[in-house]
């Protein structure tokens, strides 16, 4: 059964210096206020792992938290560049990010093979891209039955791998709603997981096109209400579109960043 911890408490026993996480989510349920507290615990020398990074993967580069980032695309979306991001790559700033770029057919092919139990994944994609040629995670490989060139990826087995929901039950199972990525295939692929849910019920009731993670999956649940803002959780908030307007003048610039973090994520703040 997965257990129900408080945030912070989860952080601190799942997340630790060196791993290799994903914080996944697709525009909807991005899991925020988890990487809020990872950065406030001060967790160093990640591997970050997001098809999409936005500006909460800029707020864990910024902090020093990451020392590589795996992702297919990163932006702050609708507004513009992720500049701690960008500070990090080209001036190693506040430490020195290694990158490793894929598609998003990749990325997901390779969250997918995780979740499977399979070493790699084949698919058809980055054949006429300069990708294979600045990253070493993709191959080329020959079908056995047809001779096709086709392409490989490594699986991905994230050490930790945490996502946001609308639900879940006392016993830890997870139901979730709405535009979802691959957020399921997150969790069946890595070795822990932490699921933040809006709220914790007696009885999820069944909805349709809902996924359902059961509790033998999960690691550990957390009551996070509020825990996907800025981005949106359907039937409880909206997406906080100011929120990634303002986000770009403070991650221009170093000063700003900084005082955004110690007004912000300071260490004695407690978890939401």
């Amino acid at each position: 059964m997965a257990r129900i911890l408080q945030l912070d408490e989860a952080i601190a026993e799942l997340v630790h210096d060196g791993d290799a996480i994903a914080l996944e989510g697709f525009t909807h349920l991005i899991p925020v206020a988890a990487g809020h507290e990872i950065i406030r615990q001060g967790r160093t020398d990640l591997t970050l792992i997001r098809m999409t990074p936005d500006i909460v993967y800029d707020q864990l580069i910024g902090a020093g938290c990451a020392r590589k980032l795996v992702f297919s695309w990163g932006g702050n979306p609708g507004v513009g560049s992720l500049h701690r991001f960008r500070d990090a790559v080209q001036n190693s700033w506040p430490v020195p990010l290694e990158i490793e770029e894929h598609s998003h057919a990749g990325m997901a092919n390779r969250y997918a093979a995780g979740a499977s139990g399979l070493p790699f994944a084949v698919l058809r994609g980055y054949r006429g891209t300069d990708l294979p040629a600045q990253t070493d995670t993709i191959k080329p490989i020959e079908c056995p039955f047809t001779g096709e060139q086709l392409t490989a990826v490594p699986a991905l087995n994230p050490d930790v791998g945490i996502i946001h929901a609308q639900q879940a039950d006392r016993a830890g199972n997870v139901q979730m709603w709405g535009i979802t990525g691959v957020q399921k295939e997150t969790v069946l692929a890595s070795k822990r997981s932490l699921v933040t849910v809006e709220e914790i019920v007696d009885e999820l009731t069944p909805r349709p096109g809902a996924v359902v993670l059961p509790q033998w999956v999960v690691t550990a649940v957390a009551a996070v209400p509020g825990g996907a803002h800025p981005s949106y959780a359907q039937g409880y908030y909206e997406r906080d579109n100011a929120y990634y307007q303002q986000w770009d003048p403070i991650g221009r610039d170093r000063e700003k960043f900084a005082n955004w973090l110690e007004t912000e994520i300071k260490p004695e703040r407690s978890a939401r």
